[in-house]
């Protein structure tokens, strides 16, 4: 029997694909490298995939966001569909939330949010933790294991969460929590010293309803001790587990709603004088489906007791080198001078008709500046606010499932 074929897809950014071809490796399947603008042609005797960590397109954006919106992901979506086991770490996992492959296969139904333990950001994770199978040994095409398996995290948005709270009702009775955080006797936690990304039910990994596509925050890959869970791998490919029954699925809504801003006190748009790279992806994500669109992203911050002089004192939040800052009262809108620390009139179109504004859920950086409100604003141009107003376009400037869009007025 020949080996099973497994292609290692890299993304620019991508930067865990060597550990990824051993450990395919120690289990007996042949890995393939594969890059994200390669001929698809190649990838017609695959048995399998396999989706590495890294930083796909810099996080820009958020995390997975840019890559899940690649041609090479819809055409995995349809090799999944043809029952091609699809596995997904850390940005991996990223890009298969995104894309909706996980968890039901059809749309952005959770999110893998900004690491956070209530309101407070935990910042990047890098550390050990353990994860035990929470589902049936042959729920998934990894799950055929059992006890407690030490392996490192290296991410600063895992945290599975969804305002859809319905949906885990629906993950729990299809068994589709498939990994959760847990100590090293096995007992699942969401105690921050188990489960220090404050991942809902102590997540760590979810598989879709056929169990062939799983994402996984962990990595299994960067240590011997994984090898238990690409062996499952092997054996689902070479059929040695029982079929699985992908359970009931229903449709759900996703309709995503924005509201005015309520006028604030006072608010601040911080603006890059060098190129902002992210600025311009997340532009030509959006020109893919308003292609007229220019966007001009402004970090935003209004603070509900803070001067904006105190604000923009704070090296962490504005520095004169590379940014520009701007003040807006009411109406009115002036330039911040940061050499003689005074607001001045300004004739800068800053404020253009479309002005949207994520905040992220919770708002981690507002305790930076003192209470209020911290987002990114993306100042649109080149578009009606009707047509940025659908699903597909809304879901590039913010994933509802951890942020809100607001209209700026």
């Amino acid at each position: 029997m020949n080996n099973k074929k497994i292609a290692v897809i890299s993304f620019p950014g991508t930067n865990n694909e060597i550990e990824s071809i051993r450990a395919i490796e120690r289990a007996g399947m042949d890995p393939m490298f594969f890059k994200w603008n390669d001929d698809t042609a190649k990838l017609a005797d695959v048995d399998g995939y396999f989706i590495a960590g890294g930083f796909s397109y810099e996080d820009r954006g958020r995390a997975g966001m840019v890559a899940a919106r690649d041609p090479l992901i819809e055409f995995i979506g349809k090799e999944a569909e043809a029952g091609k086991v699809i596995i997904g770490h850390c940005n991996g996992a990223q890009i298969l939330i995104e894309s909706g492959l996980i968890p039901l296969g059809n749309q952005l139904s959770m999110s893998l949010a900004r690491n956070a333990l209530g309101e407070e950001s935990t910042g990047f994770l890098n550390e050990w933790i353990w994860i035990t199978p929470a589902c049936k040994n042959d729920r998934c095409a990894v799950s055929n294991w059992s006890g407690a398996m030490q392996m490192p995290i290296a991410h600063g948005e895992g945290r599975f969460t969804t305002k859809d709270k319905d949906l885990f009702d629906e993950l729990k009775k299809n068994d589709q929590i498939a990994f959760k955080y847990c100590d090293k006797d096995g007992i699942a936690s969401e105690d921050s010293s188990i489960t220090p990304n404050g991942s809902e039910f102590a997540i760590a990994g979810i598989c879709n309803p056929a169990g062939n596509v799983i994402a996984l925050m962990p990595h299994p890959e960067r240590t011997v001790e994984g090898d238990p869970y690409f062996v499952s791998m092997k054996e689902w490919l070479e059929g040695n587990t029982s079929s699985v029954n992908a359970g009931t699925q229903s449709e759900r809504s996703n309709e995503i709603i924005v509201n005015t801003l309520p006028e604030t006190r006072v608010e601040i748009f911080i603006e890059n004088i060098i190129t902002n790279n992210e600025e311009r992806t997340v532009e030509q994500a959006a020109k893919k489906t308003v292609p007229s669109i220019s966007i001009n992203q402004l970090k935003y911050f209004a603070p509900s007791n803070k001067d904006p002089v105190e604000v923009l004192q704070t090296i962490s939040l504005f520095n004169s080198n590379k940014e520009k800052a701007y003040i807006r009262r009411g109406k009115d809108v002036f330039r911040w001078n940061a050499d003689t620390k005074q607001e001045e009139p300004t004739n800068h179109e800053l404020i253009t008709p479309v002005m949207i504004l994520r905040v992220d859920q919770p708002d981690t950086g507002a305790s930076a500046i003192g209470g209020g409100q911290t987002g990114i604003c993306y100042a649109c141009s080149n578009v009606s606010m009707d047509q940025i107003m659908n699903q597909k376009t809304l879901e590039i400037f913010g994933n509802p499932h951890a942020s809100t869009l607001w209209t700026l007025n």
